[in-house]
């Protein structure tokens, strides 16, 4: 895949917020089937920066400035927006409540359509909760919004994804299930549960990919194959990879981890790949940020304490995205790529 780096902006730190109950790993993070992270330590791949009082991690040997366009400036095709992790149990009378200032990004983007990478409604995604809280912010946008499920709204005490299913309807289930797959112009995106990656979802998913015709392929959901933050690399995703990369897709889109990185094009092995698939995590919608624990290879940049969204601009070709911060300010802005 072929990529041209962008400009950047600086960021700045926003103001702090009182944690939430989380249900966050104890001590050193480990994958889905309990064993070690895989990664290298920050000290050994990366360097670290403050930069008006935020952590700004990059890669080493990496440009942070050469641009190819201006950050945000128009491109043909069409604009999404993209954040997982969003909505605490606050409101915009809260000063602090990030969900409710990401919200008005939205807005004011005014995207074709959302994408939401799971965990939408904190603590435990009960409906009052969906329709007191994510309901009074970003459900401004429901009707043009693609969501999936993340672990939170697996506990629900009237059972898993009862108050997401409730809250959403047809929207996250529209054939039955809570995966699925629509079209728009020269893309082909994929909404996939990774709490339940069983294999009636990897048959459903290896069919979709074979069905389109569509020359770019995107694909999101919520536990990232790879991440440097508290989580770290859950490789509940890998045969998903597999798929992806055998159809030549393009980007991956997570949440999960509470933070902002993006990765260089990588095989579902973790190798720097020209021709393998973009990931983008993008779990700062809302909830109170966690920390990079291990840079893992190929991440290009990593971003904490910092709330927004990203603003997707999609060709017939290629694509690229901007990290929009609750400030309006562009925090980073990924190199442009090319569909296979």
């Amino acid at each position: 895949m072929t990529s041209i780096p962008r400009a950047e902006q600086p960021i700045r730190k926003p103001a702090q917020r009182k944690k939430v109950k989380q249900h966050k790993p104890v001590g050193r993070p480990k994958s889905a089937a309990g064993g070690p992270r895989w990664g290298i330590p920050a000290a050994a791949g990366a360097a670290l920066a403050l930069v008006g009082g935020v952590a700004l991690w990059s890669a080493p040997g990496r440009a942070d400035a050469a641009p190819d366009r201006v950050p945000g400036a128009p491109a043909a095709g069409f604009t999404a927006v993209a954040a997982g992790d969003i909505a605490e149990q606050c409101t915009a009378k809260d000063s602090g409540c990030e969900h409710a200032k990401t919200a008005a990004l939205v807005k004011k983007i005014n995207p074709a359509f959302v994408l939401t990478m799971g965990d939408n409604q904190y603590d435990d995604a009960r409906l009052k909760d969906f329709r007191n809280y994510y309901d009074k912010t970003w459900g401004a946008f429901k009707g043009k919004t693609h969501p999936v499920a993340g672990n939170h709204e697996t506990y629900d005490p009237a059972g898993a994804l009862a108050g997401y299913k409730a809250y959403f309807g047809s929207i996250a289930y529209p054939k039955g299930k809570p995966y699925y797959s629509f079209d728009q112009d020269n893309w082909h995106f994929i909404a996939l549960d990774s709490n339940t990656l069983d294999s009636a979802e990897l048959a459903w998913l290896k069919a979709d990919l074979a069905a389109t015709a569509k020359k770019c392929v995107a694909a999101y959901w919520h536990h990232p194959l790879f991440s440097s933050g508290e989580h770290g690399n859950d490789p509940v995703s890998r045969p998903v990879w597999k798929l992806l990369q055998d159809a030549k897709a393009e980007l991956v889109l997570n949440g999960h981890d509470h933070h902002y990185e993006r990765f260089a094009p990588q095989d579902p092995d973790g190798k720097a790949d020209k021709n393998g698939i973009v990931e983008l995590l993008g779990g700062m919608g809302g909830a109170h940020p966690y920390k990079i624990e291990e840079v893992q290879p190929n991440s290009e940049k990593r971003l904490t304490d910092t709330f927004g969204v990203v603003r997707l601009n999609f060709t017939d070709n290629g694509f690229s995205w901007d990290l929009i911060g609750t400030d309006g300010k562009t925090k980073d802005s990924s190199p442009s790529y090319q569909c296979h």
